[in-house]
């Protein structure tokens, strides 16, 4: 018998008696869709850390928190920096030295501000995008973080800030709510020995893109590092700690082969794979257990094959018996019970896809809804539910599969039949 008959005759047969095959069908659909869904869930948690993770980190950056040699503390200097520059697939190392001082700009003084002197030139190979504005050309043009203008205070916008840090009810002050571009600010810094500051004026040329994160706020100001030696000269303080100080990768698949190689140099490293890496254990253990729970469900189903089937080989008796006095052979017969129990296993495994999609596009759409409503309007951008294809793949294999080893026995069964039984329960 052909293939293409054994397609035909299958059909056929599954024609005779459709509410049956359509239970069996909605039961392995059921179960398919209960174990996808369910584990979605793990795989939603998962991809809501990784994008949270992504949002607050760069994806080609790895962050150094210091060095240890020998399980000692070591202050990172110049050397380091160039062995960093030196290590494979970097393109740049940002260090940033944090500098103490006041900006005041035309009256406005900042109630927060973070001045750092920075190797603009490195900066600016790490792909520091801009807001607006363009990135400084002469040594005392700077770049302001997005939320600087904002920290600028009039005496008046002070005395209301004032009040409602000490719980009064009074709004915010909005600061300067002009562009900071091509404006001209003071840093004041405390001089050596010294009661009153010292000021530098420095030219905004550019505003640092706004930070992913929207409870993040960037009130930084980026200084040349040429202004180094004259700051240290004023101040008396020696500008060593870099804080924060960052290696930027070519491209993302040399993130981990860079923070290997600074950790086998004794750096303390921070990154988007050394994160990711530490959750995945985790993940992996609750989508391994929750693709377990999703399998039971199947197995159950399976119980509606087992049964569909023996009851398909004792209504086809005669029709086995037939087929074997005319030259079917026994692996031919069991193949038509086993196709058809596999058949029953790919319809039931798409409907199942389908609904698990349906549900799991509800469950992300409804549930933020539901959460924000109770909350008060708060956002809610987490994933309850992403499947990706793997799981499809995997939830399908296990579907298919549960129904062949369900349809082995009845088939077995059907190649046992005698002809003459089979014949004299004709007559």
């Amino acid at each position: 018998m052909k293939f293409k008959d054994q397609v035909i005759h299958i059909r056929r047969n599954m024609k005779k008696n459709r509410l049956r095959l359509f239970m069996t069908v909605l039961a392995t659909a059921m179960g398919c869709a209960f174990l996808i869904v369910l584990a979605s869930i793990g795989f939603g948690f998962q991809k809501s850390a990784e994008d949270e993770i992504a949002k607050q980190m760069v994806l080609t950056q790895a962050n150094i928190m210091g060095k240890q040699v020998n399980g000692k503390e070591q202050e990172i200097g110049p050397e380091d920096l160039k062995e960093m520059e030196s290590i494979d697939g970097v393109k740049a190392v940002v260090h940033r030295l944090p500098v103490s001082g006041e900006l005041s700009m035309e009256g406005r003084k900042s109630i927060e501000v973070q001045p750092y002197l920075t190797d603009l030139k490195e900066e600016q190979k790490s792909d520091l995008q801009l807001e607006a504005g363009r990135l400084p050309k002469a040594e005392n043009e700077v770049l302001a973080g997005y939320h600087l203008a904002g920290t600028l205070l009039t005496a008046e916008e002070r005395k209301q800030f004032e009040k409602n840090m000490n719980g009064e009810d009074v709004a915010l002050p909005k600061g300067f709510s002009e562009s900071l571009i091509g404006k001209t600010v003071s840093l004041n810094v405390q001089g050596k020995g010294k009661q009153e500051t010292e000021s530098q004026d420095f030219k905004i040329v550019g505003i640092v893109k706004k930070p992913s994160l929207e409870y993040a706020r960037d009130t930084t100001l980026l200084i040349s590092e040429a202004y180094k030696e004259k700051l240290e000269g004023i101040t008396g303080s020696k500008y060593s700690h870099y804080d924060p100080l960052r290696a930027y990768a070519v491209s993302i698949d040399k993130v981990e082969n860079i923070s290997n190689a600074l950790k086998e140099k004794g750096y303390l490293v921070d990154s988007v794979s050394e994160r990711i890496k530490g959750m995945s254990v985790f993940f992996n253990a609750l989508k391994i257990g929750l693709i377990f729970v999703g399998a039971v469900a199947v197995l159950i189903a399976s119980i509606g094959i087992f049964n569909t089937m023996t009851m398909a080989v004792s209504e086809r008796t005669q029709e086995i018996g037939i087929m074997k006095a005319v030259g079917a052979q026994p692996a031919v017969i069991k193949r038509l019970f086993l196709l058809e129990s596999a058949w029953i296993g790919v319809i039931g495994s798409v409907i199942g896809i389908l609904v698990s999609y349906l549900i799991s596009i509800a469950a992300n759409t409804v549930i933020p809804m539901i959460l924000s409503s109770t909350a008060g309007g708060g956002r809610f951008d987490m994933t309850f539910s992403y499947i990706p294809p793997s799981l499809v793949a995997i939830s399908a294999a296990i579907s298919i599969g549960v129904a062949i080893l369900s349809g082995l026995r009845p088939a077995a069964k059907a190649t046992r039949i005698s002809v003459l039984s089979a014949l004299r329960r004709e007559a």
